[in-house]
């Protein structure tokens, strides 16, 4: 099974895959943001930084593939960008529930060097605060499905990595 992991952790469809649903996943952020006039809450706006964070690790790793160094770098990077969705998408999930007291505020809390709120206000902007979240289909709403896609880009991420770092 590590072998087979390792083949696919090497691939170009791998990270190939992972720039289509991570674009797959912007693209129906935005389509509830500017179709159906659903705005984004910070905590949504984290978790499209997050997604980015995969798709340009996804561009560079496909580039970068045939160093070793490089790959295990990117796949690495990519658990750490896995975990980062999951736990903003726990944070979504708990907000809609209830689960956890508090809200968030309109401001995104990027620093100055990072303000992607004020250079892509299309796309990383705030536009309400924290609370429920749109439902997709059949009765799931955008956290709980959110929670699930990390979750299963956790779990594969950690596998490949452990796969390629452990197979030469």
């Amino acid at each position: 099974m590590l072998s087979s992991l390792a083949t696919i952790g090497r691939s170009s469809r791998y990270w190939l895959a992972i720039i289509v649903v991570g674009l797959a996943m912007e693209s129906v952020a935005l389509f509830y943001q500017y179709g159906l006039d659903y705005g984004p809450c910070v905590l949504c706006i984290h978790i499209r930084i997050w997604v980015m964070a995969f798709i340009l690790l996804a561009i560079l790793a496909l580039l970068l593939r045939h160093n070793r160094t490089l790959l295990i770098s990117a796949h690495i990077l990519s658990v750490i960008a896995a975990a980062g969705l999951l736990e903003r998408s726990w944070m979504t999930f708990a907000v809609e529930r209830n689960l956890v007291e508090g809200s968030c505020s309109m401001s995104t809390g990027l620093p100055a060097w990072f303000a992607l709120d004020q250079w892509f206000p299309a796309v990383f902007e705030a536009w309400e605060l924290c609370g429920w979240t749109p439902e997709l289909l059949f009765g799931i709403t955008m956290a709980e499905g959110l929670l699930v896609m990390a979750a299963g880009a956790l779990v594969i991420t950690v596998l490949v990595t452990i796969a390629v770092i452990s197979r030469k």
